[in-house]
């Protein structure tokens, strides 16, 4: 530690410190805008300007200047720095009079207004008065995709957009053309981003150049009602505000968090926000000659009543989507005991994974903040781009420091990093399973459900136990034998047991044709269940499975209700209400509430206050919100020893389409807009 005193005030700071991180920590307040945290440091605004005593006579950049390049005081005294002094407020004022010598007067009609640093820092550390009466510059604006909107008159070349494309997201797809006045900001060819993180720009952007483009002349910053919140796009658990007017989600950001998402989110958790107002079920239905038509909530509940009061408990199944909180889960699980049913899944997908072989069968071990403590990384019938791109970033900035060695099992995708490709399928997994050791000690084996989404997903999980056996993946004070999840909801379901029973079918099993009679579905529109099955249908939008349902009961999205999530590292999450449920529809929870009271032997609860009781007092870890309950090690072991035998067939993601996982993405015009762009791109690729 190094001691420095900044206006007066002596703090020990690393010498590693930026002067700007040091004036932080002594409380004093710098301005910047091309400087940030998460990226590469640019020099290029100048705002940053700090005195140093004993230094050259004019102000220094603090944003580039380490603390050890400081020389001390005389007789060994700590340097002296000063951020308020004459020579600073003089500089300051004449850097931020020239940033706005072409900066147009668009405060007014400018959707940055009101969260703009410009503006703030104009107020706070600018003068009262320009010198400069020439004309100002104007530049075309460009089109870089459907996502963000382009106002580049008002850029003022801080370069965040370009660092983060290249250092972040990895594609690269901003840069900067021309010299001098000329300069512009641009993608390559005015083509669209190809980025599944480019939302992120518009937050980085201090001035309002770039903005998100389906928010744009929405409403202005101060209208919004904010909300704290959890997203439920992917199993990642990312923190995100939720902006509503009215009762209308208009938009989503994201929140620091730096074990999870630190403070990125993915296009789809940010912009799939208009799908929450489309095709979405406001009312019961119930299908008669083959159509549904509305009705009302006792009619819906006593049709299904009927059917369950007349069906063998054999013959009833439970099915839970990828976006069903813990609670409701809990809810249909005490449900199907009440009817005596053993047919319940939550694994949609078919992924071969019990809870009965411990937590750590299931969750991500390392947990994404041990991704920056790891040597090495395989990943295993996985693209993390498309899964969970924040991760895919957070290993792309530990690939970036070097000494991580990436290896790859399945089919070949651009991650944005170099790694090893050893294979497409399980034979190159027992390979490198079988290689000699190497002198790794922290491997992470991330395993994806394209190894266990299949017939022989059992064989996978038991392969990829052994190769973190062997080759560095579990040892002292360390397990990196991961389980990447692509839905928000299965890692919840499998910490609550809804697995079949004894006896009981799986997901596929009871999608069968002639399998069951009876299916209660919580949002399940992944799976295609056959004709024959009476089926209840419990979710927000009108997808798949409400095409399907023969009872559709009208439930709320993830922002419409308060819920438990937990991500793929194990980590519970509560998630906050923002908007309410359109029309009649309900909470999930209470309307299996409902249905047990027509069934005769309603729930034991009648709030969300005592659902949950019940459910902290069988599992109790679920409580202990925003902490991890680590699996134990020793279960990798057990899974290793498990026999099964393999199929030759090449591992494939299960997300062939980021943009369209889930029935709110597929319900979005922007997300349709964004998904055919990559089409088209792939296409143009195969060409």
């Amino acid at each position: 530690m190094t001691k420095i005193l900044v206006d007066g005030v002596e703090v020990d700071v690393p010498p590693e410190y930026t002067l700007l991180q040091a004036c932080e920590s002594a409380g004093a307040e710098v301005p910047r805008f091309c400087y940030h945290e998460r990226l590469s440091v640019a020099g290029n605004c100048r705002m940053c300007l700090v005195e140093v005593k004993g230094g050259p006579p004019k102000p220094q950049a603090s944003c580039a200047m380490a603390v050890k390049d400081l020389r001390p005081g005389p007789n060994g005294a700590p340097p002296e720095v000063f951020t308020k002094s004459p020579m600073v407020r003089k500089a300051r004022e004449g850097v931020m009079e020239f940033l706005l010598v072409n900066h147009p007067l668009d405060c007014p009609i400018c959707d940055q207004g009101g969260e703009c640093d410009l503006q703030d820092q104009a107020l706070a550390f600018g003068g009262d008065s320009s010198r400069f009466a020439e004309n100002k510059r104007a530049v075309e604006d460009k089109y870089i995709g459907p996502l963000v909107k382009t106002e580049m008159n008002r850029c003022i070349h801080c370069t965040r957009c370009v660092r983060f494309t290249a250092e972040v997201a990895g594609t690269a797809d901003m840069g900067a053309i021309g010299r001098g006045e000329d300069m512009e900001i641009t993608t390559y060819l005015q083509t669209a981003m190809t980025s599944e993180l480019q939302g992120n720009v518009a937050d980085l952007c201090p001035v309002g150049a770039l903005l998100p483009k389906p928010q744009n002349f929405r409403a202005r910053p101060w209208e919004y009602q904010k909300t704290e919140s959890i997203d439920a796009h992917d199993a990642l658990g990312s923190a995100i505000r939720i902006d509503t007017r009215g009762r209308e989600v208009v938009r989503i950001l994201p929140l620091v968090n730096d074990a999870v998402n630190e403070e990125w989110i993915s296009d789809k958790t940010r912009q799939a926000v208009d799908g929450l107002a489309r095709q979405r079920l406001d009312r019961p239905y119930v299908r008669e000659n083959g159509r549904l038509r509305p009705a009302s909530w006792q009619e819906a509940l006593s049709r299904v009543a009927a059917k369950t009061k007349e069906t063998p408990a054999a013959r009833i199944g439970a099915l839970v989507g990828d976006l069903a909180a813990v609670e409701e889960i809990f809810a249909l699980k005490l449900l199907a005991e009440k009817l005596g049913t053993p047919n319940l899944d939550c694994r949609q997908d078919g992924a071969r994974l019990d809870p009965s072989l411990g937590r750590a069968s299931y969750l991500f071990n390392p947990t994404i903040a041990g991704v920056d403590e790891a040597d090495a990384l395989l990943i295993v019938g996985s693209n993390p781009r498309k899964e969970a791109p924040v991760l895919n970033a957070r290993i792309r900035k530990r690939w970036l420091k070097g000494g991580f060695k990436i290896s790859l099992v399945g089919e070949k995708a651009d991650l944005t990093y170099d790694y090893d490709y050893l294979g497409a399928g399980a034979d190159s997994l027992l390979r490198f399973a079988q290689s000699p050791s190497s002198n790794v000690r922290k491997r992470i084996v991330l395993v994806g459900q394209g190894a266990l989404a299949r017939p022989d997903g059992e064989a996978m999980l038991a392969l990829a136990a052994q190769a973190a056996l062997k080759q560095g993946g579990v040892g002292d004070g360390w397990n990196g034998f991961g389980v990447l999840h692509t839905a928000a909801a299965r890692v919840g379901g499998l910490d609550v047991g809804f697995t079949p029973g004894p006896g009981g079918k799986t997901a596929w099993e009871m999608a069968a044709p002639g399998a069951l009679d009876l299916i209660f579905n919580l949002g399940a529109d992944e799976i295609d269940v056959a004709a024959g099955a009476f089926v209840v249908y419990i979710g927000s939008h009108g997808d798949r499975g409400a095409h399907r349902a023969d009872v559709v009961l009208p439930g709320a999205a993830y922002t419409e209700k308060s819920g438990l999530f937990v991500n793929t590292e194990g980590r519970a999450q509560f998630a906050s209400r923002a908007a309410f449920p359109p029309g009649d529809a309900r909470e999930d929870w209470a309307i299996l509430r409902a249905l047990s009271g027509a069934l005769g032997d309603p729930l034991p609860f009648d709030t969300l206050a005592q659902l949950r009781k019940a459910l902290f007092q069988r599992y109790p870890h679920l409580q202990r919100g925003d902490t991890i309950e680590k699996g134990d090690p020793a279960t990798i072991g057990a899974i290793a020893q498990r026999g099964a035998i393999a199929m030759a067939h090449p591992f494939v993601s299960t997300i062939s389409d980021f943009y369209l996982t889930n029935p709110i993405a597929r319900a979005s015009a922007v997300m349709a807009e964004c998904s055919a762009l990559a089409k088209g791109r792939l296409q143009q690729a195969a060409e």
